[in-house]
């Protein structure tokens, strides 16, 4: 830690609380060398979650890309209000399991099962995308599963 008066690499920290709102930790350091007195944060560096595509590619997992998916299998539904809920449940999962790759096909499955349960019609919007349907025949085969 540079101390940001004198540019010294050495001091010592002489406070240290927790900061539960925003799930940091404030430490009040003091410079050996000028004896000034200053304050960093520390956050918990979260690990990058890769997912392995269809073919191979690997892609940051992008919260955003998987509201606009669930955002637009719900439009003009019920329970849209529940999307950023589904999103943490499947973040906390992908976490929990401490993975740092997790195939598109695992999250697809995952977010398909919140759907069923919460609304078929969402769900067969979100599989038509998701199962790259291109014929009515595999809507018909996928309401037959339901």
């Amino acid at each position: 830690m540079k101390c940001p008066f004198c540019q010294s690499n050495l001091s010592k920290v002489v406070d240290k609380r927790s900061v539960e709102s925003r799930g940091e930790i404030r430490r009040r350091r003091e410079c050996l060398k000028c004896s000034k007195r200053f304050t960093t944060y520390e956050t918990r560096a979260e690990i990058e979650i890769l997912v392995i595509k269809k073919d191979g590619r690997k892609q940051l997992f992008d919260r955003d890309k998987l509201e606009r998916g669930l955002v637009r299998a719900l439009e003009k539904r019920p329970g849209i209000d529940k999307v950023p809920g589904i999103i943490d449940r499947i973040e906390g999962r992908i976490r929990a399991k401490r993975v740092e790759e997790i195939p598109s096909q695992v999250l697809g499955k995952w977010v398909l099962s919140k759907l069923k349960k919460m609304d078929p019609i969402a769900y067969l919007r979100f599989a038509s995308v998701y199962r790259t349907f291109s014929d009515p025949k595999d809507f018909k085969k996928e309401l037959e599963t339901l």
